[in-house]
């Protein structure tokens, strides 16, 4: 490469791919990691509030779905959007309650993906007491409680079908 341009931006393909093909020791402790990870989850929340709050007058509910690439087992990806109603609550998915007059934010839940929630159900007793927030979560998502929530916020009949609101078994 000539002197003075800059590298190319690797792709998050690639970036998955070389650390995936090299065995090599990270650059920075899983402490300060999980901080860089942290300040970026709340400024994309800021940022979600920011660019909405003029949009939804009444306040709004900020969602965050968590997906894994399917063909980069290391690559996790947090996609952050706001809705005028509340979500029908959903493995991988985080919901906060936006009160625009108050300009404050609510979290409602945070319901884990299938398998931890399938796992801290049956194993209530085993779990950690620093999961007992997230274990109350998945119980109110198998329950129907947060589905029953949803439907609160949305001004919905209590009498409206069902949909599947008990999904962990």
């Amino acid at each position: 490469m000539a002197q003075g341009k800059e590298e190319r931006k690797k792709t998050v393909g690639s970036l998955s791919y070389d650390l995936l093909s090299k065995d090599t020791k990270p650059l920075h402790s899983p402490i300060e990691q999980a901080n860089e990870q942290l300040s970026e989850y709340e400024d994309n929340i800021n940022l979600c509030v920011k660019e909405n709050k003029n949009k939804y007058l009444d306040g709004f509910f900020i969602v965050v779905i968590t997906k894994k690439e399917k063909l980069m087992s290391n690559v996790i990806r947090n996609y952050f959007f706001a809705r005028n109603s509340c979500p029908t609550p959903d493995y991988d998915q985080i919901v906060y309650k936006y009160d625009t007059k108050k300009d404050s934010i609510e979290l409602l839940w945070v319901v884990p993906d299938k398998k931890t929630c399938i796992y801290m159900k049956s194993h209530t007793p085993l779990i950690d007491p620093s999961q007992f927030s997230l274990l109350s979560y998945v119980l109110r998502f198998a329950d129907g409680s947060l589905f029953k929530l949803s439907k609160s916020l949305n001004n919905e009949k209590e009498k409206t079908p069902e949909l599947n609101n008990t999904r962990v078994k």
